[in-house]
């Protein structure tokens, strides 16, 4: 379903640019309407073909290129998935324990997502080059920064999913409230967590991806991106190569933590339905 799905995405495109506006057009007085012309929407197949030429004269192929820059940005964003996980988990323990902490500090994790990444990213940037610290670690570190909300919600509202007989059963064994954590409400969590990871994947990603941009880092599908698009122009359709790059690196990160999910959950038991 994947690949028909994918398949009628660029049939779309293809429809669109043949029957669209070439100038695009406006709706209530604004221009919203995309434009057709070649510059703007080169045909698929022209985008396909862009990978096999090369990306400058004498220069490796376009997608040896763009898997290269991908390689890099997948790193980074691994790295942020990593840190903002041990964040997330770490935050959503502590507000299970103390009732106080979530009603303190929630509000100040949701709005922590509202704040503008490209405005962030040259702040942290200018903070880790204070301390010496090397241009991934800060670039990763915008990663763990939207990676961190979905699995702090997702790990918290699963530990609080545990049922109330488990728990009061835990309580007639004299567990502690570590140990009920361990055998119980994490166990009971993986379900929830794992969606949350999958979120937080793809957010990882485009941390990474929009820290590149807005700081410069080299070496990433961001400055690709970036890049690719000075030459707009001249070589539109080289501009998608380094979009569908970065849309198959977020695939393989979430592809990845659906690999540990299938590890993760081999051995519980299924629902049944009644």
């Amino acid at each position: 379903m994947f690949f028909v799905a994918l398949a009628l995405v660029a049939v779309l495109w293809e429809v669109y640019k043949a029957l669209g506006p070439e100038r695009g057009g406006e709706l209530f007085g604004s221009t919203v309407i995309p434009k057709t012309n070649d510059r703007v929407m080169p045909h698929t197949w022209e985008m396909l073909a862009e990978f096999f030429d090369p990306e400058v004269r004498d220069t490796p192929l376009v997608w040896e290129a763009v898997l290269g820059y991908a390689w890099f940005t997948f790193r980074l964003a691994l790295v942020g998935l990593l840190l903002g996980t041990f964040i997330g988990v770490g935050l959503a323990v502590l507000m299970a324990r103390f009732r106080i902490v979530e009603r303190g500090l929630l509000p100040y994790v949701v709005a922590s997502q509202t704040v503008p990444l490209i405005a962030l990213a040259p702040q942290i940037a200018t903070i880790a080059g204070n301390w010496g610290l090397p241009k991934w670690t800060w670039v990763s570190s915008l990663g763990a920064f939207l990676a961190f909300f979905p699995i702090t919600v997702a790990t918290l509202k699963g530990m609080k999913a545990a049922p109330p007989a488990a728990l009061e059963l835990m309580d007639s064994y004299a567990a502690g409230w570590w140990t009920t954590l361990i055998k119980l409400r994490f166990p009971t969590a993986v379900p929830s967590i794992v969606p949350g990871m999958k979120l937080a994947a793809t957010a990882s990603v485009i941390g990474v991806i929009v820290a590149e941009i807005s700081t410069g880092l080299s070496g990433g599908i961001g400055k690709a991106a970036l890049t690719y698009s000075q030459k707009a122009t001249s070589e539109p359709a080289q501009v998608y190569t380094a979009v569908i790059g970065a849309s198959v690196l977020g695939l393989a990160l979430f592809g990845l933590v659906a690999g540990l999910e299938a590890v993760a959950m081999r051995h519980r038991p299924k629902e049944q339905l009644a």
